[in-house]
């Protein structure tokens, strides 16, 4: 462009995207742990998006289940935890201290802060008496190595006790000490989820002790986490980096400056890349078909998708709350929606015409996350019209 900033097209995003976030053949990861990285993080609030999310870009599918436990619950080089938004996420393990000082920190003050208030309201102990029970309650977890909140309240009776949420308020509920403080403990990277009690689709798990990590200064912990997804997800605008951090828009700019992020040109507007990256990228190869869980990283990594989701078929991929369903991608583009059916067969309609070769390669898609689900039965946490109309579940 006239002014020196250089622009980068809808097709050359498109190809950024395939082969950063490991969508052609020729990118593929070789282990879970290299998709968490490529991708800085998994999200996690639907247990089954994390091993949806990794079968799709993994060079064998197949080993998806076991190698994602191992990394998740034996190994320990991944781990969920609250990270960006106040959402569950999956992270490299190494990340867990950039995560925590950049976006949890906050968040933890805020939600420690609203516990004691419900507390006192209720006239419930202060904050001396929740404290003891935290401490006895971390001991407790360490004995153990995991346990459910049922199993921490045997070693501490006290988890047991319950207040008055919002007493003579419409939504008045009563609440557990325990259920409430390993919220808190979540947020504050003390605890984080361990192993489920069922298959790798529950929404039901065990605590286990956070693993230990320096203590970040909260600038230089946002600017690592800006630098790494800003390298996998670059371009971006600064709503699409607002927004997926949940940073406050001074944050956002403060963290550009410090990894001297440059600027381009977007159909968007002004947008960012990391201080290396503005050199064009080669396209991405042969054309490719993907099948993405509901809550995708990719599928959820801008705010600003017009580049790879036309808008007229928002209405059908996404609930009311913004939360995206599966997809079904062709070349860098949002073209429909897959679901899995009782039967098991895996399902899906295409929105836009992509002509044969797109067809026969969905297909091959659908067939080979059929094969490698075997007898496991996926619906979506958060259901869209779409998934609802072809899984044949209301």
């Amino acid at each position: 462009m006239a002014d020196g900033r250089r622009y980068v097209g809808p097709a050359e995003r498109r190809a950024r995207l395939a082969l950063r976030h490991r969508l052609t053949a020729r990118a593929r990861a070789g282990s879970p742990e290299d998709v968490a990285d490529s991708l800085v993080a998994l999200h996690g609030s639907d247990p089954a998006t994390v091993y949806l999310a990794v079968g799709a870009r993994l060079t064998d599918p197949a080993s998806t289940v076991p190698r994602t436990d191992r990394a998740l619950y034996e190994d320990r080089s991944l781990v969920r935890m609250h990270g960006m938004r106040h959402t569950v996420f999956v992270f490299p393990t190494d990340l867990t201290a950039v995560v925590h000082a950049s976006t949890g920190l906050t968040v933890a003050a805020r939600e420690r802060a609203m516990l004691l208030k419900s507390m006192a309201q209720a006239g419930a102990p202060d904050a001396v008496w929740l404290k003891e029970v935290e401490e006895s309650a971390l001991a407790a977890l360490a004995r153990l190595g995991q346990a459910t909140a049922a199993e921490l309240a045997r070693e501490e009776p006290r988890l047991r006790e319950q207040f008055v949420y919002a007493a003579g308020k419409s939504y008045e509920g009563v609440h557990t000490v325990g259920t409430r403080l390993l919220k808190v403990l979540g947020v504050e990277g003390k605890v984080v989820r361990g192993r489920p009690l069922g298959s790798w689709t529950s929404s039901q798990f065990r605590w286990a002790p956070a693993p230990a990590h320096p203590e970040l200064d909260a600038s230089v912990a946002q600017a690592e986490l800006l630098r790494r997804w800003l390298a996998v997800c670059g371009p971006a605008t600064e709503a699409d980096l607002k927004w997926w951090t949940g940073w406050r828009v001074t944050e956002v700019r403060r963290a550009l400056a410090a990894i001297g992020a440059r600027e381009v040109v977007v159909d968007e507007g002004p947008a960012y890349v990391t201080e290396d990256d503005e050199e064009a990228v080669p396209e991405a190869g042969e054309p490719w078909a993907a099948l993405l869980p509901a809550l995708d990283p990719t599928a959820m990594g801008w705010q600003q998708r017009d580049w790879y989701l036309a808008p007229g078929l928002r209405d059908a991929l996404f609930d009311r709350s913004g939360n995206v369903g599966p997809t079904v991608w062709w070349d860098g583009r949002v073209v429909g929606s897959w679901a899995q059916r009782p039967s098991g067969e895996v399902v899906w309609r295409l929105l836009e015409p992509v002509g044969r070769e797109a067809e026969s390669a969905v297909e091959g898609a659908a067939a080979t996350l059929r094969g490698w689900l075997d007898d496991t039965r996926v619906t979506p946490r958060f259901r869209t019209p779409l998934e609802k109309e072809l899984s044949g579940r209301p």
